[in-house]
């Protein structure tokens, strides 16, 4: 099958590391190519498990840096994390519940949190969990530095007993709450970086059996786990490229198969296809301003400085044609960054496919069509290049769907794939394909804070909008902080949302994520998955059954 997907690569013009993908997983956000060596396997002789009481799934591509919290992206979007738990869960609604701790409270000037642990529980090697292992998780994730979770306003934690920690801020933060139900918590007794990433031991539903990088990932049951225990004995995660994943699919050896668009129009006996809703936004940023040297390094772009351009491409290309055209309408169109949450702002959202209004925009802005059929300004034509991911054949094609779309409004852009690195590198001069979609309100949003330095790869700034942020970061709780977040998006005056808005970004779908599943496997009820197509869908894997 490697030679398929290789080939399938270069048939829609994927190059350098994409073409070269091979055995590579493909999948939601992060890829693993890792060799076939296999970790040391367990030397106890294995339980013989029957079909019925053990899965076989594919959702995604390997974690390429393995299974620890405080050092990579591994559960920090709070859906998943099978090995781990956290202080809080996000519940259906997205609203942050008790999981390790039965309940916190919050001092009146929002500077010290007090968390009360649920007390008898057990990590999956039988060690007790204290207050001491939190402090250790936070504490290690603040000063590091290389955990994705921002606890920089974090001034301290300690336990106060064996069941209870008080977090201290160095300024109010609302969104400390929601990022507690974002990080999992490791055990401080013999915690080593280098060897937990690939034997975790957590609080968690599952425990560790076997871990083959590169290959497969089996976990079992953790029989000291709190909450619903799995009713399967052995779950194995395979490590696939997509089309040898539906491969064996189609030859029924999996009981759940995570597929991208281009796949979902395929028949497999035996399974059907689930398409989950999601918070998971794609788009493009859309540098704001024309080439300059910022920090000792080129940004800028000098066509989407051009706040004409940024505006006509947002009302004048049609995205539910996008979506049909590029991703077999797996999605649903939408012209702002938030949506199906409490912090979204619907006076951002526009309608779109006004391309007779869109020209106009450019006509009136000295954007003229020349003999090619392309706009152009003072001798400049209204073309710049674009990127999507190499490993990543939908942000690809997504690409290519609104370069096609441009087409209609005279704007020529060009779209490229390269692996992520590159894309992310260059996305201030050459606008990429971003996914996000975060139950923590800051980790979305804060895109758009460009006083402080923070990562915006449009260098968008404006003063309002950070003054907007600040206040909602500044409020006395989450729930308070709401107006003040719908506002960062667009107050009414100004913003970098709603199509009288800056408009930094072009928003276009939040994706649907694509499963076949065994016609006798029954998958309970999930919430909204946030961003990374595949592995949200294990977020409530101990409670799934067979029919």
């Amino acid at each position: 099958m490697a030679s398929e997907e290789t080939s399938s690569l270069t048939r829609r013009g994927f190059v350098g590391a994409g073409a070269a993908l091979g055995a590579c997983a493909v999948g939601a956000g992060i890829t693993g190519c890792s060799s076939a060596k296999s970790e040391k396997k367990d030397e106890k002789k294995e339980e013989k498990v029957s079909a019925k009481d053990s899965l076989k799934i594919f959702v995604g591509a390997e974690p390429k840096d393995g299974f620890d919290p405080l050092t990579t992206y591994w559960g920090t979007n709070g859906m998943y994390s099978l090995f781990q738990s956290r202080l809080l869960a996000f519940n259906k609604e997205g609203k942050p519940v008790p999981d390790l701790a039965e309940s916190y409270k919050m001092s009146d000037d929002g500077l010290t949190y007090t968390y009360k642990l649920k007390k008898g529980i057990k990590f999956s090697d039988g060690t007790p969990f204290t207050a001491d292992d939190v402090v250790f998780s936070y504490l290690t994730i603040r000063d590091n530095g290389a955990g994705h979770i921002d606890f920089k306003a974090l001034a301290d934690a300690k336990a106060l007993d064996e069941s209870t920690v008080e977090f201290k801020l160095k300024k109010r933060d609302s969104s400390f709450v929601a990022r507690t139900a974002k990080l999992c918590i490791v055990p401080k007794k013999g915690y080593d970086a280098q060897n937990y990433r690939i034997k975790p031991v957590g609080t968690g539903p599952f425990k560790l059996v076997q871990y083959d990088k590169g290959q497969q990932l089996i976990i079992a049951p953790n029989e000291y786990y709190y909450g619903t225990k799995s009713t399967f004995k052995r779950i194995t995660l395979v490590f696939l490229n997509g089309e040898a994943a539906l491969a064996h699919a189609q030859s029924g050896t999996m009981d759940v198969v995570m597929v991208q668009p281009e796949y979902t129009k395929e028949k497999v006996e035996g399974m059907h296809l689930v398409k989950f809703p999601t918070i998971d936004t794609r788009g493009f940023n859309l540098p704001t301003f024309a080439p300059k040297e910022v920090d000792g390094k080129e940004r800028g772009n000098a066509v989407t400085a051009d706040r004409a351009v940024r505006l006509a491409l947002n009302i004048g290309i049609s995205r539910s044609e996008l979506i049909q055209s590029s991703i077999n309408g797996i999605g649903t169109p939408h012209t702002a960054l938030l949506h199906k949450l409490p912090w979204a702002n619907p006076q951002s959202e526009f309608k779109d496919g006004r391309v007779e209004e869109a020209k106009k925009i450019l006509e009136d802005a000295g954007w003229k069509l020349n003999a090619q059929g392309v706009r152009e300004k003072d001798g400049k034509p209204c073309e710049f290049n674009i990127t999507g991911r190499s490993d990543d054949m939908q942000r690809y094609d997504i690409a290519v769907g609104l370069s096609e779309q441009a087409k209609k409004l005279g704007i020529r852009i060009n779209a490229k794939a390269v692996p992520w690195k590159q894309g992310r590198e260059q996305a201030r001069i050459i606008p990429t394909c971003w996914g996000t979609g975060d139950y923590d309100p800051s980790g979305d949003i804060i895109g758009y804070y460009g006083s402080k330095g923070a990562i915006n790869d449009s260098r968008y700034s404006n003063p309002t909008v950070d003054k907007h942020i600040e206040e909602a970061l500044a409020a006395p709780s989450h729930e308070k902080a709401l107006e003040a977040w719908k506002k960062v998006q667009w107050d009414g005056t100004t913003g970098p949302e709603s199509e009288k808005g800056d408009l930094p970004y072009i928003w276009l779908v939040t994706i649907d994520h694509t499963y076949y599943i065994k016609d006798d496997l029954d998958i309970p009820e999930q919430p909204l998955h946030p961003h990374g197509h595949g592995w949200p869908v294990i977020c409530n894997l101990n409670e799934w059954k067979r029919k």
